[in-house]
């Protein structure tokens, strides 16, 4: 199966992510544009749409899964890219390398297993690794079983646990992936990448 993968540059990239997240019930708050735009402004990222046909009208083709991702500093601003650093110190080395975090994105349900987060998986690791990144790492809950269950079998590493105090399904996981050129080999998806124009 050859995979459809569109990138996008952050004005266009933020207002496509804000409408593909509406269809996703299980995150609490949607990012809007204006959230995306500030995040991603002055900092190398990343924003990926996988596209495909829709079962019962194959002439319509329609974003079902998305990634967006941007490098994270061992000297951060921001309150909560700051706390995340702290975080994962320790964990993950930053002086010296660049990180590149996997902050949001997610498949539509009615698209999951079909291999369109692995296709928009290994095309990121091929930008980050072309870009200099050294490390991806990803942040998720317990509670996402699913996506666990994904990130393991993308050979992304846990690298830190934090139990929540009440609601263990609440726990964060950390996890990471380094980045040698000798991974490209290992990837599986066939895909076709276009950059979006206006």
């Amino acid at each position: 199966m050859e995979y459809n993968i569109t990138q996008y540059d952050l004005e266009q990239g933020a207002l496509e992510i804000q409408y593909i997240e509406e269809f996703f019930g299980e995150f609490p708050r949607k990012k809007t544009a204006a959230e995306i735009v500030a995040r991603l402004a002055n900092r190398s990222h990343l924003i990926l749409l996988a596209n495909a046909p829709l079962p019962d009208d194959p002439g319509t083709v329609m974003p079902v899964s998305f990634k967006v991702a941007h490098e994270i500093l061992t000297n951060e601003q921001e309150p909560k890219l700051r706390d995340l650093v702290e975080r994962l110190r320790g964990s993950v080395t930053f002086d010296g390398r660049r990180v590149l975090y996997t902050w949001i994105g997610g498949t539509r349900r009615d698209w999951r297993g079909q291999g369109h987060f692995r296709a928009l998986t290994e095309q990121q690791e091929q930008w980050a690794i072309e870009q200099g990144f050294d490390e991806i790492v990803v942040k998720t809950k317990n509670k996402f079983y699913e996506m666990r269950g994904t990130l393991d079998h993308l050979r992304f590493e846990v690298v830190k646990y934090e139990r929540d105090p009440i609601d263990n399904e609440e726990s964060k996981v950390y996890l990471s992936k380094r980045l040698l050129p000798e991974l490209l080999r290992r990837h599986r998806s066939s895909r076709t990448v276009t950059q979006a124009t206006i």
